[in-house]
C-alpha cells in the first residue's frame, strides 16, 4: 500500500496537464479527472493494483523520457512577458527564458522548437529546458553534415571583427575570413553587416570549436563555369565590357566576368600619366580591347587607348619644320625634355637644342616638369611618330657676329663654370664659351689642377688668345691680362747675383727657398754645404748664389756653398802665386854656381898641401 502511494505522490509532483490520447484500456485524463485523491490520501479508498499498472504503461506508452543530453522538440503552448511554456509530451510542461530566443523574434504558440533538458525537476519540482543548449547541439550536427556533404548553409553576419566577419549558422558563431567575402577585394566590410548569406563551411576544428565559412567559394564555383565559357570566346581585337578591380602603379586589373585582364599604365591612354587613377576609378565600368594572351588564355593583355584614334592620326598638316609651337613638359630626362603639344603628341628637347651654349647641362637647369614653353620644330616624322624641337632658334645665335664682339687680343670677364684637368671653361654670355688651358692661368704658380687656383662660379679676366669660328672655339688667358713679372725678374735674378734667404722646405735633391711671391729657387743637395762642412737646414737663413736662370721654364737654381768656395778659391789662387814668387827669388844663378866649384876647389887644393 506504502508503494502505491508512493507511486501516486510521484504523479501529483509532475501536476502538469496531460494530453489526451485514446487508448483502448482507459482514458488517463479521465482517470486523473475522476481520482478522489483526497480518500486516497486519508486512506479511505484503495486503488485498485490493476489499474495503477494500467496507468503506468499508458504514461510509458504516451510520456517521453526526460533523460539529459537528450535533444527533443516542443510546441510552444504559452507565453509571459520572460518565458515560454514548452510542452515536451512529458509527465510536465517546462519553461524557457525567452532571451534564448532573441534570434526569433517572431516566436508565438503553436511554434516547434527544439529543447534540452536542462534541470528535470528544480526545487519547485518544475522542468526547466534549455532552447540554446538544444540549439548548439543540432547546429554541430548540421555544420558537420554541411561540411561533409559540401551543403550550402544560410548564415546571419552579425559583426566586424579582425581580419573578418562572425557569423550565425545554426546559432553557431562562425569566422569568415575577409578574402573569403568576394572574389574581389572588399573595401567596405561594414555593408555586410545585418545580412543573411549563403555560405559553404570549409573547414572544423573539432579541438576548439571553431568553424570558418566562405561565401567566395560559391562565387568562384559560378565564376570556373563563366570563365571556361569566356576564355573560350576569347579573340584578339575583341572588345568586352569589363570593372575595374584593381588599380595599380603598374596598371589596372579588369573583371571582364569571371576571368581577369590587365591594362598596362601603358595602355591606358595615349598621353603621359604618373598613376592609373588618373583615367580610371575602381568599380568603374568600361570597354576594353583585347590585345594578347598566353597560350591557355590565363594572361589576359587588355587596352583602352586602342578604342580612340592616334593622336599622330589627328595631328594636322598645318604643323611643319620651322613652326612655333606651345606645349606642357610631361617628362624630364638628362639628355633632354619631352613636350605635349597635342594630346598625345610629344617632341623631344634635346639638352643641345635648348642653349647655345657648346658647355652642356642637364634639363633641369632650364625647364621643370609641367612648365608651358614654347619652342621650334626642327624635325618631323609623322610615320615614325617622332618631332624634335629646340628652345635655343627662338633667340638669335650668338656666335654670327662673333669677330667683332671677341676680337683677338681683346679682354673681358667670363664665369668659371667647369674644370678640366687641363683647363678651365669659362662663360662669356650665354652661348660663348672659352676655354683657358692651365698654363695660361699664372705665370708665376705651378699649377697641377685648375681647382687650386679657382673655384667654379668665380668672376675672371681673360684676353682672347685665338678665335675657331668654324670650330666655334675661343681660346683664352688669364696671365695674360697682367705683366709677366719673369720679364723684370730677368735682371734681378741673373746668374751670379746674390740673394739672401731661408730655407723654406727640405726635399730629397735638395731644399726650395722662396726669394719673394713670385721666385721660388731650388738649392740641390750638394750646394747645401756650409763651409763648416755640415748642411742647411728648414729655416736656416744664409746667402745663395744664382747659378741658373731660365725665364721660359721658370725655373731658378741657387748655391749657398758657391759663395764661399769661390772665396777659398781666390785664396788658394793667391797663396799659390806668392809661393810662385818666393821660389822665384830664392832659385841659384850661374855665376853662384862658378863661384861655389871655385871655392871648393880652392880649399881642395889647400888641404892637399898640407898633406
Amino acid at each position: 500500500m506504502a508503494e502505491e502511494k508512493q507511486n501516486v505522490e510521484v504523479e501529483e509532483t509532475a501536476a502538469a496537464p496531460v494530453k489526451e490520447e485514446t487508448q483502448p484500456q482507459q482514458d488517463p485524463k479521465e482517470f486523473l479527472e475522476n481520482f478522489d485523491w483526497d480518500k486516497y490520501e486519508e486512506g479511505i479508498e484503495r486503488v485498485d493494483d490493476n489499474k495503477l499498472k494500467e496507468f503506468e504503461t499508458l504514461v510509458e506508452e504516451n510520456f517521453v523520457d526526460t533523460a539529459d543530453e537528450e535533444v527533443v522538440e516542443g510546441e510552444v503552448v504559452h507565453m509571459t512577458d520572460r518565458e515560454a511554456i514548452i510542452d515536451i509530451n512529458a509527465k510536465s510542461e517546462g519553461v524557457i527564458s525567452l532571451n534564448e530566443f532573441r534570434y526569433n523574434p517572431d516566436l508565438k504558440v503553436g511554434d516547434k522548437v527544439e529543447v534540452l533538458i536542462d534541470i528535470r525537476e528544480d526545487k519547485t519540482g518544475q522542468l526547466v529546458l534549455s532552447h540554446r543548449k538544444a540549439r548548439t547541439i543540432k547546429a554541430w550536427e548540421r555544420v558537420n553534415n554541411a561540411h561533409d556533404k559540401e551543403e550550402i548553409v544560410t548564415g546571419f553576419v552579425k559583426c566586424r571583427t579582425k581580419g573578418g566577419m562572425i557569423v550565425d549558422v545554426f546559432g553557431i558563431e562562425a569566422f569568415l575570413p575577409g578574402s573569403q567575402i568576394d572574389v574581389k577585394p572588399i573595401r567596405d566590410y561594414d555593408q555586410y553587416v545585418g545580412k543573411t548569406m549563403e555560405f559553404k563551411v570549409v573547414k572544423i576544428n573539432h579541438e576548439f570549436k571553431n568553424v570558418v565559412v566562405s561565401h567566395k567559394a560559391l562565387i568562384e564555383a559560378d565564376i570556373e563555369e563563366q570563365k571556361k565559357e569566356i576564355i573560350g570566346q576569347l579573340e584578339k581585337g575583341q572588345v568586352l565590357e569589363g570593372v575595374v578591380k584593381n588599380i595599380t602603379s603598374y596598371g589596372v586589373f579588369i573583371d571582364l566576368g569571371g576571368v581577369d585582364g590587365l591594362v598596362h599604365i601603358t595602355d591606358l591612354s595615349w598621353s603621359r600619366i604618373n598613376h592609373p587613377n588618373e583615367v580610371v576609378d575602381l568599380d568603374q565600368k568600361l570597354n576594353v580591347v583585347i590585345l594578347d594572351f598566353d597560350d591557355n588564355k590565363s594572361r589576359i593583355q587588355l587596352g583602352l587607348k586602342q578604342l580612340e584614334k592616334h593622336p599622330w592620326d589627328a595631328l594636322g598638316d598645318e604643323i611643319k619644320v620651322g613652326d612655333k609651337v606651345k606645349g606642357k613638359v610631361v617628362v624630364i630626362a638628362d639628355y633632354g625634355a619631352f613636350i605635349e603639344v597635342a594630346e598625345g603628341v610629344e617632341g623631344l628637347i634635346h639638352v643641345s637644342e635648348m642653349s647655345w651654349s657648346t658647355h652642356l647641362r642637364s634639363a633641369q637647369d632650364f625647364v621643370n616638369v609641367g612648365d608651358e614653353v614654347e619652342a621650334v620644330v626642327l624635325t618631323l616624322d609623322r610615320e615614325d611618330r617622332k618631332m624634335s624641337l629646340g628652345i635655343k632658334q627662338l633667340t638669335p645665335d650668338p656666335w654670327t657676329d662673333i669677330t667683332s664682339k671677341y676680337p683677338v687680343g681683346s679682354r673681358h670677364k667670363g664665369i668659371v663654370r667647369n674644370f678640366t684637368n687641363f683647363g678651365v671653361f669659362v662663360e662669356l654670355e650665354e652661348g660663348i664659351d672659352g676655354l683657358i688651358y692651365i698654363s695660361d692661368l699664372s705665370w708665376t704658380k705651378k699649377i697641377k689642377h685648375p681647382s687650386e687656383f679657382v673655384t667654379v662660379g668665380d668672376t675672371l679676366e681673360v684676353e682672347v688668345l685665338e678665335l675657331d669660328v668654324e670650330g666655334r672655339k675661343l681660346s683664352l688667358g688669364h696671365k695674360q691680362t697682367t705683366e709677366n713679372p719673369w720679364d723684370k725678374y730677368s735682371d734681378e735674378f741673373a746668374e751670379g747675383t746674390i740673394h739672401k734667404a731661408a730655407i723654406a722646405e727640405v726635399v730629397d735633391k735638395g731644399a726650395t727657398i722662396n726669394f719673394n711671391e713670385d721666385i721660388v729657387g731650388f738649392v740641390p743637395q750638394r750646394h747645401m754645404e756650409k763651409e763648416d762642412g755640415k748642411k742647411l737646414q728648414k729655416g736656416e737663413e744664409a746667402e745663395f748664389k744664382i747659378i741658373e736662370f731660365n725665364k721660359d721654364f721658370k725655373r731658378v737654381v741657387a748655391s749657398h756653398t758657391a759663395i764661399f768656395r769661390e772665396q777659398e778659391d781666390r785664396n788658394v789662387k793667391a797663396a799659390a802665386k806668392k809661393r810662385a814668387t818666393s821660389s822665384d827669388e830664392a832659385a841659384p844663378t850661374l855665376g853662384d854656381a862658378n863661384s861655389q866649384l871655385q871655392a871648393l876647389k880652392d880649399k881642395m887644393e889647400a888641404d892637399s898641401k898640407k898633406k
